[in-house]
């Protein structure tokens, strides 16, 4: 991460500084990347990856099997995904 360095003009006042500053500093995206080493995760395990797998095409199968049957009407699902979100 390159340091950010801002010179102030003899006729510049100091709101104009942090201004350009704060412009400078989330052009570089250094604090997009400073926040997301702030909460690093790490990543998941293979037996986890597989269980998490293993849910989701038991929870895809059970809405293709009420699908089929008639309980599930696909236009609901869809509404309810957005809230989810």
């Amino acid at each position: 991460m390159p340091a950010i360095r801002v010179v102030k003009n003899e006729t510049e006042s100091n709101e104009s500084i942090v201004r350009r500053f704060v412009r400078k500093v989330q052009a570089s995206g250094n604090l997009l990347l400073v926040k997301q080493k702030q909460h690093r995760q790490r990543p998941a395990s293979k037996r986890l990856k597989r269980r998490s797998a293993i849910l989701r095409s038991k929870a895809r199968e059970q809405r293709e099997y009420l699908r089929k049957i008639g309980k599930l009407d696909e236009t609901q699902d869809r509404s309810k995904r957005k809230f989810r979100r």
